[in-house]
């Protein structure tokens, strides 16, 4: 078999993979998939790929086939201390929260490393405990790294680095913890005999990895992103059953459990994101149909808007945008603005999903920029629908947009008490807090923001306009750099939604402007 597979060949392997290991290979990364398929056919002498794919269906998961293609999909580069924010959380927040749950005196704590490759996370776990567990013979400590790629866990075992996996380990503790020997470094065998290795698939309902309240602490960073969405939410269901009441879960930083779960805290400390797990029978974890962001209704079109009052240094974003709304309010009372001549005018959409009829007119009050009306209709919604996140949502962006940012920010507070992983709340509620004069607090929840959704290019420019008034350029480039980026493919929706009055193109204009502002030192 010399020839390239068929796309057909390709598909079969693609089912397979994510039927047997919950492995995602989307259009981007079908190449490999090809050439994977290629390569293990003909190091295995298939003469017919058919044939093979039949015998990769159904083989047990230790046949030689099945590891070499495990060992060529699995991504196995890590390094000690990656991400060493979520140490830093571990040694400074979470230890201490769980020794002051369990008592001083000592107890279990268990902490699993899901899809640990060579080990080098749980090995920098055990020496974080090692550093930070108060009394440490006193504990029973179980730290388990489980991961499906038998040769990784082989690595593993042995626990021996070279040089480049300890490129972010600091000095005092390569010192003390690890034994240069020729070109390697040997771990201490006191932080080896922390740490058990198995091999698990997390497509597995595994109840043995998977047992009720048992876990104080999971770490499972950079795995689910590379998940078919019903193997992740499975893990993440699992995950949070198998921790104890007020456990904690770390993900990778670009790993959100935005639109997955209900049933966790998000935590940021550190510099950094992870999760609580809830107590109590109402925290449960929760999937969902498609995005948890309510902003993606169908609004099409943003009002245009000069933004040469954006360009002051002395005022704030919310002073923009509270500008602005003055001039749409001003537009509203004239008589050229509503009536059939704006309904002819808007760009046709598709009808927002279903949803109480006050809302689906709020809505379309507000894609015809009529926003005091888009207000009223909310407010004479039947009770039932008003505490709905999509109407909570709009109503304070409403509110905001008319410059009540005390009755926005209790409205946020709403609904991130009904969803705290809501992006676009957690960016009103930095513009209220910006209002309020808590700059602190509107940076953690434009921060938030970011991080639920990296696509949202409004917590950057706000980010970056508060960074310039307090005079920190190289922060201020960064964010607007991308808020300009991210602008110029913002979905229509919620440039309406969040920007304060200004169009996709005024936007721009405004973070270009700014940075050219600071690049030219003025």
């Amino acid at each position: 078999m010399t020839s390239a597979p068929e796309r057909a060949h390709v598909e079969r392997l693609r089912g397979i993979v994510a039927r047997r290991f919950g492995l995602q290979f989307d259009e981007s990364r079908i190449d490999q998939l090809a050439e994977l398929l290629r390569d293990v056919a003909l190091a295995n002498h298939q003469a017919s790929l058919d044939a093979y794919l039949e015998r990769l269906a159904s083989l047990p998961s230790g046949a030689p086939e099945v590891r070499a293609v495990i060992e060529r999909l699995t991504v196995n580069e890590t390094f000690f201390f990656r991400n060493a924010d979520s140490f830093r959380a571990l040694a400074e927040h979470v230890v201490p929260e769980r020794v002051r749950v369990r008592g001083s005196g000592g107890g279990s704590l268990r902490v699993l490393s899901a899809g640990c490759a060579s080990g080098e996370e749980p090995y920098s776990i055990a020496i974080t405990l090692r550093q930070s567990l108060p009394e440490l013979e006193r504990w029973q400590v179980k730290i388990v790294g489980v991961d499906v790629n038998p040769t990784m866990l082989e690595k593993a075992a042995r626990a021996r680095y070279g040089a480049w996996a300890l490129r972010e380990t600091p000095e005092d503790v390569r010192r003390r913890y690890f034994r240069p020997d020729g070109r390697d470094f040997e771990l201490d065998p006191l932080v080896q005999a922390m740490v058990t290795f198995e091999k698990r698939n997390l497509v597995d309902a595994d109840a043995s990895l998977w047992p009720p309240d048992h876990w104080d602490v999971i770490f499972c960073r950079n795995v689910i992103m590379y998940l078919t969405p019903e193997v992740m939410q499975d893990v993440v269901r699992r995950a949070h059953r198998s921790l104890v009441p007020g456990g904690f879960l770390f993900l990778g930083h670009a790993e959100t459990l935005r639109g997955l779960s209900q049933g966790f805290h998000l935590c940021h400390t550190h510099d950094t994101f992870y999760y609580q797990r809830q107590d109590g029978a109402a925290a449960r974890a929760v999937e969902r149909q498609g995005s948890s962001r309510p902003e993606d209704v169908a609004i099409a079109a943003a009002l245009p808007a000069t933004p040469d009052d954006a360009s002051d240094d002395a005022a704030s974003w919310v002073d923009v945008i509270t500008r602005a709304s003055e001039r749409v309010a001003a537009l509203a009372r004239a008589p050229s603005f509503g009536g059939d001549d704006v309904t002819a005018a808007a760009p046709a959409t598709p009808s927002p999903p279903a949803r109480s009829r006050h809302l689906g007119l709020a809505l379309e009050a507000m894609r015809q920029e009529r926003f005091a009306d888009a207000l009223a209709l909310l407010s004479a919604s039947p009770p039932e629908s008003e505490g709905e996140p999509d109407a909570l949502l709009l109503r304070a962006a409403l509110l905001t947009n008319a410059g009540d940012l005390g009755e926005a920010e209790h409205t946020c507070r709403r609904l991130l008490a009904l969803d705290e992983l809501n992006a676009g709340a957690h960016y009103l509620m930095a513009l209220c807090r910006e209002h309020a004069g808590d700059r602190a607090g509107a940076i953690e929840h434009d921060q938030t923001a970011v991080y639920l959704d990296a696509a949202f290019a409004m917590p950057h420019l706000h980010l970056g306009l508060m960074a310039k008034r307090a005079g920190d350029r190289s922060a201020a480039s960064q964010e607007l750099d991308r808020a300009v980026a991210l602008l110029a493919r913002e979905e229509p929706s919620r440039l309406l939604l969040f920007g304060g009055g200004f169009s996709r193109e005024a936007l721009l204009v405004l973070a270009r402007t700014e940075l050219g502002v600071l690049r030219g030192g003025r």
